[in-house]
């Protein structure tokens, strides 16, 4: 049988050992969701804010065909800098690795690793979802099957505004995903805090996130739970500015033929040029405020085992 090449770091595998909270970590958002040096500079600062909060960060990518789980500073600034690197889901994952590829793990990829590791809780900016035009493309992100299948807590912005947010949330309900928001009734919108779609399921602590996540284990239940939570008032944009701004990215996109996995990263890029540079703060004060509520629920799961 093929070992799995798997690299854990020391850091990372002190706390898994002594049962210390640990928060698993994408790295699509250093590869294909923000420009260099921000995405260096972002990733670091996700790490330290973890770490301000009592757990350990656990960047997560395939280097030369090795599933590294928690990445030190050399291999963090290569990673920044690659071109050309792979953008990994379920589908594609172990292809990479078994031709010692390199490639940034998705929502779905990096969920994977986490269960591998043993990693409850992972933090990110917002999940895939179904694409606008889905009746036609049928473009779903793998992430809706894999939030179903494996069992990690992820903390999120909700999905990406450029999704069909509706047609999104009624898969994951059909998948059997919790979905949660964090302090308010309303779901999220990734760069704004105001909604039109209610919250199925509402969390307001750390310690409710992290007791719905063992309740399910003691009930044997398949799959994770997403947890919604709002960006910081002071760093949103408001969904009356930026549904315009959406719209007009993805007809961009659709003028250039732009689909498949290339179409998140290209409008994530167009909505920058469109807002000034206003999107890319705002992504990145939602995922530092998702690291810290992805460490206290760390927390509050190592507390509860």
């Amino acid at each position: 049988m093929t070992a799995l090449p798997l690299d854990i770091s020391p850091a990372v595998q002190t706390a898994l050992d002594t049962g210390a909270p640990v928060v698993a970590l994408e790295s699509t958002i250093i590869t294909h969701g923000m420009p260099w040096p921000q995405n260096l500079e972002t990733a670091r600062a996700i790490e330290t804010t973890i770490r301000e909060n009592g757990a350990e960060p656990a960047t997560i990518a395939v280097l030369d065909g090795r599933l590294c789980i928690g990445m030190d500073a050399g291999q963090l600034d290569a990673l920044a800098q690659a071109k050309q690197v792979a953008k990994l889901s379920r589908a594609d994952m172990a292809v990479c690795m078994a031709r010692g590829g390199t490639g940034a793990t998705t929502v779905a990829a990096t969920m994977i690793a986490a269960r591998l590791a043993g990693i409850s809780v992972f933090a990110t900016g917002g999940i895939g979802g179904v694409h606008r035009g889905a009746d036609q493309s049928f473009d779903i992100s793998a992430d809706l099957q894999e939030l179903s299948q494996t069992p990690v807590t992820v903390v999120a912005a909700g999905a990406k505004a450029i999704l069909d947010l509706p047609k999104t949330l009624e898969v994951l309900e059909t998948l059997g995903v919790p979905v949660m928001a964090y302090g308010q009734d309303m779901l999220p919108t990734f760069w704004s805090r105001g909604a039109t779609l209610k919250a199925p399921l509402r969390v307001d602590t750390p310690l409710d996130i992290a007791k719905a996540h063992q309740m399910r284990r003691a009930l044997s239940l398949p799959g994770g739970q997403l947890v919604a939570n709002p960006i910081p008032r002071d760093a949103e944009i408001p969904q009356s500015e930026m549904r315009p701004i959406i719209t007009r990215a993805t007809k961009d996109a659709d003028t250039h033929g732009i689909s498949g996995k290339a179409l998140t990263p290209y409008l994530l890029q167009r909505i920058y040029e469109l807002t000034d540079g206003r999107s890319l703060d705002a992504n990145i004060a939602l995922v530092l405020n998702n690291a810290v509520l992805g460490a206290q629920s760390a927390q509050e799961i190592a507390s509860l085992r």
